[in-house]
């Protein structure tokens, strides 16, 4: 379950992230390693929004700024992928200290402090956090090597450690604990971790990020490193798409499980997903050069949907 808005531009990036040369201190020892500058984001969905009930919507707002951070240390900005795993090995670290009740390095207190704080008050488990960093080092690499995911296999455990922690952490807040909701949270993560790659495979590509399967890409006779000029991109991309909107379909039940005004905003949430989808649907092999999203007026639309859950 994300915690993203409907076309909203999010521009409260975290505190530690600077430009290079901004003299901003590393972990106190060499040359401060060159950082993203403050990124604006687009967003497909909202972000302790007021559906929020108002206790929490600091830690959803500690949670969404920590894995929003780390994922700008991994692939925002020009610095190497070197300086980026030091980056975040420097907020693991930072993470640990801050967790086990140590002193915090000041280069990540203002973004550890709340967390710590969302973390002791809800008893919010560890290894979450830690999920979140396997997963933006391990894209790191990758991204690095030029290497893409061999199957959906591959990729749905990617997804495992960069989407799902999220929703567990929200469920947790939210004081739901069974374990059919947990598969239904992941597989809602999931789904919109795997929407926002095929939302984003025109600017993804061009960075030398490659997210399509590469047994289908086999299988078709697509490049995965150019498949806008293939023939077969169209059956592609459509299998993409009914493949995450089946992984959708499989969670969404759980806005009924959610309590309160935060099961409405998680219908929002899968409403959000599925208009995204809509879109990369009817572009089909156009979505290689082009990315869909969300728009205001598309907000009636989504109210409306999420009514009829």
């Amino acid at each position: 379950m994300s915690s993203d808005n409907v076309d909203v531009k999010h521009t409260e990036s975290a505190a530690p992230l600077r430009s290079p040369g901004s003299g901003q201190a590393g972990d106190g020892a060499g040359a401060p390693t060159p950082l993203p500058p403050a990124v604006t984001h687009y967003e497909n969905f909202p972000v302790a929004s007021w559906l929020c009930p108002a206790p929490l919507r600091a830690p959803i707002a500690a949670i969404y700024h920590f894995a929003r951070s780390a994922d700008d240390l991994a692939d925002e900005g020009d610095a190497t992928a070197q300086e980026r795993l030091q980056a975040l090995g420097s907020l693991r670290q930072a993470l640990d200290d801050q967790l086990q009740g140590r002193p915090v390095m000041p280069r990540w207190a203002s973004l550890l402090a709340p967390l710590g704080e969302a973390v002791n008050r809800h008893a919010l488990p560890h290894g979450l956090f830690t999920d979140l960093l396997d997963a933006f080092e391990q894209d790191i690499r990758r991204t690095d090597a030029g290497q893409g995911y061999a199957d959906l296999a591959d990729l749905l455990d990617y997804c495992r450690r960069s989407a799902n922690p999220v929703g567990r952490l929200l469920l947790h807040l939210y004081g739901v604990r069974d374990e059919r909701a947990l598969e239904a949270s992941d597989a809602i993560c999931t789904a919109l971790q795997l929407i926002n790659f095929w939302q984003d495979l025109s600017v993804d590509l061009s960075r030398g990020r490659f997210y399509l399967p590469q047994d289908r890409c086999a299988a078709l006779g697509i490049d995965p490193r150019q498949p806008a000029s293939a023939e077969n991109a169209s059956l592609l991309i459509a299998e993409c798409d009914l493949f995450t909107l089946g992984m959708m379909q499989k969670g969404q039940n759980l806005v009924h499980q959610v309590p309160g005004r935060a099961g409405w905003e998680l219908r929002l949430v899968v409403q959000g997903g599925l208009r995204v989808l809509e879109k990369v649907r009817r572009l089909g092999p156009g979505v290689l050069a082009r990315r869909p999203r969300l728009h205001w007026w598309d907000a009636p639309l989504l109210v409306w949907r999420a009514l009829w859950m």
